[in-house]
């Protein structure tokens, strides 16, 4: 795969986006035991636009089940680190070989309402063409993809107003459609995918985003467009 944090090859349009990243090496998280990490892996579509992977968890598992989300899971104890992680899971989940996939930079982990670290990693896939995807039936029930910058419109974009110790927060959903099939991408999936294209496209989105404080790193955290 090379060093993790080079330019890939590709298109021109691709190596420009390695500039948004920051190219230092992420800390890892200490003294937790348990964690995990996703995959958020961008390719260039067929008109140009910047997609993202995701996938359709299966309905026979205990958790999440029939829930859109990003390849990855849980760390097992021989992960050296989260890149690692995500991508052993990429590829026992859609058959996504490791070696097609440059990593760019990993973002501050996400925390879950149990206290669960989940953390971002963000890599390119330039050639589409060489993925042939190969699907864990056991984990995954469909694959599809979507344009990243879906994730800073308000559009087919709808929000909820929760409340978790005191604080209110907004959960969104996104609807979209693939191939006939009608997906709904929120929660934790949503969060990560509306910070990973506010750095992409560098503006925030077209929303209050109000995320929960929960979160790492992000309490308050209210954005929106002008």
């Amino acid at each position: 795969m090379g060093s993790k944090f080079d330019v890939w090859a590709g298109s021109e349009r691709l190596q420009t986006l390695a500039k948004h990243f920051r190219s230092d090496t992420p800390s890892q998280l200490a003294n937790s035991p348990k964690k995990a990490a996703v995959l958020v892996c961008i390719f260039e579509g067929d008109g140009g636009d910047l997609r993202v992977i995701l996938t359709k968890r299966s309905s026979n598992l205990s958790t999440h089940s029939g829930e859109v989300a990003l390849p990855g899971g849980k760390a097992d104890e021989g992960d050296a680190d989260d890149v690692e992680t995500a991508l052993r899971e990429a590829r026992e989940e859609i058959g996504l070989d490791p070696s097609l996939v440059n990593v760019v930079t990993v973002l501050d982990p996400f925390f879950t309402k149990n206290g669960l670290p989940v953390v971002p990693v963000i890599g390119v896939l330039s050639d589409k063409k060489a993925f042939t995807p190969a699907l864990n039936a056991a984990e995954v029930e469909a694959i599809f993809d979507a344009p990243l910058e879906m994730f800073l419109k308000d559009e087919n974009r709808k929000a909820e107003e929760k409340e978790w110790k005191g604080h209110k927060y907004l959960l969104h959903y996104f609807d979209f459609e693939a191939e006939s099939n009608k997906f709904v991408i929120w929660a934790l999936t949503a969060g990560i995918l509306i910070e990973t294209a506010s750095l992409v496209y560098q503006r925030p989105p077209a929303f209050l985003e109000q995320r929960p404080k929960f979160w790492s790193g992000c309490a308050d955290k209210q954005t929106a467009m002008p």
